[in-house]
């Protein structure tokens, strides 16, 4: 059995879409191959990269990556989930191959997030395991 190409896009590649990209390469790596990409790509959320690490995985070396670099590039995927608002998700460039489900889970933007770094951090804990438990939970339908 091949393992599919699955992305997942949020606004800047920062916080969930790097968090979920690392959490289905841990999850099912026999299954799948994530990688994760933006739309306006920024930098690496410190308190995403933090929640990751107290779970044992190390995100603090990835890479922050556009979208559409990714269609230029002509990648392919079988998925492409979209873990952003669904307005942003609309400006998601269309990728080519008949095959290509597309699917949206909105998570809130652990970037913004208020308060001091205890609350942030706790944001991010919180989308972090609200997309391990989206994961889970589709992964029992494909």
């Amino acid at each position: 059995m091949s393992r599919k190409k699955v992305l997942f896009v949020c606004v800047h590649n920062s916080a969930r879409s790097q968090m979920a990209e690392a959490l289905l390469n841990s999850i099912a790596p026999d299954r799948f191959i994530a990688e994760s990409a933006g739309l306006t790509p920024g930098k690496l959320n410190p308190f995403a990269v933090e929640a990751m690490k107290e779970t044992g995985i190390d995100i603090s070396g990835n890479s922050v990556d556009s979208v559409f670099d990714f269609f230029k590039a002509g990648k392919v995927f079988s998925y492409i989930i979209t873990v952003c608002d669904a307005e942003a998700a609309e400006r998601c460039p269309l990728f080519p191959g008949v095959e290509v489900k597309r699917v949206h889970w909105a998570f809130p933007d652990p970037s913004a997030a208020e308060g001091g770094q205890d609350e942030k951090l706790q944001a991010a804990r919180e989308v972090r395991d609200m997309i391990r438990a989206k994961l889970e939970e589709w992964l029992k339908t494909v």
